[in-house]
């Protein structure tokens, strides 16, 4: 049995191949814009955009920092330091796979409007400055939120070179980490 194929008008007689035309690709989903009516089409929608605080058409991310400031305020009465990390990790772990499907649903590599990252981040950060005075926390919200916006090296680097879900939440670890720092270092030094 014979697999070439017969010879038509077009085909080259010297065995050279012919180019392939190239196959169509699957378009990219044209970007969409975060609603309330796109948070509450799917669940986990919901969480990427901080419970509808990152649809705030002023700061979206200083928003969901607030949202996750006051959350934490509440939440912590009901929870020990340990189930704070595990929250933390969960969420963290989780929000790599949520981020990362609402901001492909949204056709962006990292939507102003998912702000899970910060909420997860800002968590992370109060929950070892806690226990702080209401001016301590403030001082970690505005340093934390210098370093998300700014983005100074390395936070940036890693913003421009990590993509998907994980890019979205590492660099807001990444902000996390330097914010605590620096509280460490006002500390250390008074």
């Amino acid at each position: 049995m014979q697999n070439d194929h017969p010879l038509g008008p077009a085909d080259d007689l010297s065995g050279s191949p012919q180019p392939r035309a190239p196959e169509p690709r699957t378009p990219r989903p044209q970007p969409r814009r975060a609603t309330a009516r796109f948070m509450l089409s799917h669940p986990l929608h919901i969480l990427s955009l901080g419970f509808g605080s990152g649809l705030s058409p002023v700061a979206p991310g200083t928003v969901g920092t607030l949202f996750a400031w006051a959350s934490f305020v509440v939440l912590s009465r009901y929870l020990t330091v340990i189930e704070w990390g595990v929250l933390i990790v969960a969420g963290f772990v989780g929000g790599i796979a949520v981020c990362g499907f609402t901001a492909r649903r949204l056709g962006v590599e990292d939507p102003s409007a998912i702000v899970w990252d910060e909420i997860v981040a800002f968590w992370l950060v109060l929950l070892m400055v806690t226990p702080a005075t209401v001016t301590g926390q403030v001082w970690a919200f505005v340093i934390f939120r210098f370093f998300d916006m700014v983005k100074p090296p390395p936070i940036g680097y890693f913003d421009r070179r990590l993509k998907g879900g994980f890019g979205i939440m590492f660099d807001d670890l990444i902000a996390a980490f330097f914010t605590l720092l620096v509280i460490a270092l006002w500390r250390m030094s008074v």
